[in-house]
């Protein structure tokens, strides 16, 4: 198995109401794309990176990568509109993989246990997304801002990244989807459209995504108590 690693860092970010790219924030002094980058140049099972930079940005990400002097293949290509167009921009560059693992920059505690786990369920399923079970009570709510129904909790997960699918899959996913002029949130989802089961994975509560302003006070938080955890485990 040959994996290889879509890093999207060309959204928007709109919602963080800031003019800069939401990767280039700092987190403990470090940009948010570089903590989400280290995992997979320090993974010895992803043999190539390909990071999906915004027009214009691509020289930045490209010199923020050389900081890492990862020890194999990273390229920086540009990206689309929508996310979904920025990913299969990325896929296109993997050619040489049979496995892609696709994480969102904005998501900076992804750990090394997490590739783990979704490389395993890969080899099995074809297709796995990281996620965590839902911990408050879900509503569905009709236009008119009434609650239309309650679904069981027990059954409901939110959906993380990286995800990981064979390439040849995701491909498919992505070629069907453009098609018939599809977009969705994530990946896990085109692969659904196919028919193909997606293996759920159990990530963790702290793999938060940087969406809003509060997301980077809490990240921040999040830094400190891991460093803290680490720092603990390093004295025992």
């Amino acid at each position: 198995m040959r994996a290889g690693a879509v890093v999207v860092a060309a959204g928007a970010g709109r919602r963080m109401q800031r003019a800069e790219n939401k990767v280039f924030l700092r987190i403990g002094g470090t940009p948010v794309l570089l903590h989400s980058l280290r995992v997979f140049a320090a993974h010895p099972a992803v043999a190539r990176i390909v990071v999906v930079a915004r027009a214009g940005e691509e020289e930045r990400v490209r010199a923020l990568a050389q900081d890492l002097a990862p020890a194999k293949p990273l390229a920086v290509v540009t990206g689309g509109a929508e996310r979904q167009d920025s990913v299969y921009a990325g896929l296109c560059a993997l050619a040489d993989c049979d496995v892609v693992l696709v994480h969102d920059a904005a998501r900076p505690f992804v750990r090394p246990q997490h590739v783990d786990r979704l490389l395993a369920a890969v080899q099995e399923a074809g297709a796995a997304c990281l996620g965590v079970p839902v911990k408050d009570t879900v509503k569905r709510v009709n236009a008119d801002g009434t609650i239309a129904e309650t679904p069981p909790r027990s059954a409901l997960w939110l959906a993380q990244t990286p995800q990981a699918f064979r390439r040849a899959l995701l491909l498919a996913a992505h070629e069907a989807a453009r098609a018939d002029g599809v977009v969705a949130t994530d990946d896990a989802a085109l692969v659904e459209r196919l028919g193909h089961p997606v293996r759920m994975v159990m990530g963790d509560y702290d793999n938060v995504k940087m969406t809003t302003p509060e997301d980077v006070a809490v990240a921040e938080a999040l830094l400190r108590w891991r460093e803290g955890k680490d720092a603990y485990r390093t004295r025992l």
